[in-house]
């Protein structure tokens, strides 16, 4: 494990490559899993303000999944994430023509109509983040069959998770905390 600060980091995430092939994988991780995607009690506020941005961008089925139950939802452990459709797809989700899933949040920051990118833990995925009262996080490398693409793709090009997560961990942690990362990232022994 890696520490910087308070943020205990795995192993995997200074070992692992990666790199998103949205060709093969479609976008999966906007569909497969049980809940939506978690969101930060800081991002609840601005879900509520793209909530009307993006609904026009939406499908009917994903505007009236919205529309009952509003811009996000909290769990029976009081966590909040996004509201996701029957078949376990994201409300802000878009199916592009070609077959990949898109996200309409993303969408909308790309076209200036908001500044609020994504959920934080959109954009860190794989990494998932594991909070405690006292202030600490683990931030865990999430392995899944639909990232296998990923994986071969980030392991043919040499593309660490560290790096591939860039953008991500400094919008998360701040340029000098990722800075730190890659310091203690390239001393750490390779297992892989």
């Amino acid at each position: 494990m890696l520490l910087i600060g308070n943020t205990l980091i795995s192993d995997d995430i200074a070992e692992k490559h990666f790199l998103c092939d949205l060709e093969k994988c479609k976008g999966a991780c906007c569909i497969e899993g049980d809940l939506g995607a978690p969101l930060e009690e800081s991002e609840l506020e601005k879900m509520q303000e793209v909530f009307e941005i993006v609904m026009p961008m939406l499908a009917p089925e994903n505007q009236a999944c919205l529309e009952e139950w509003g811009p996000y939802v909290k769990d029976y452990e009081g966590d909040y994430s996004t509201p996701i459709l029957s078949d376990g797809l994201c409300a802000y989700a878009i199916r592009e023509k070609n077959g990949i899933i898109s996200c309409s949040i993303e969408k909308a920051w790309k076209e200036g109509k908001t500044t609020f990118r994504k959920p934080i833990s959109c954009h860190l995925y794989p990494i998932r983040i594991k909070k405690y009262p006292d202030g600490n996080e683990v931030l865990n490398y999430h392995k899944w069959k639909i990232c296998k693409a990923a994986c071969k793709l980030g392991e043919k090009l040499k593309i660490p998770l560290y790096q591939f997560l860039k953008e991500a961990l400094i919008r998360k942690y701040g340029e000098k905390w990722y800075e730190e990362l890659l310091e203690v990232a390239q001393q750490h022994p390779k297992t892989t």
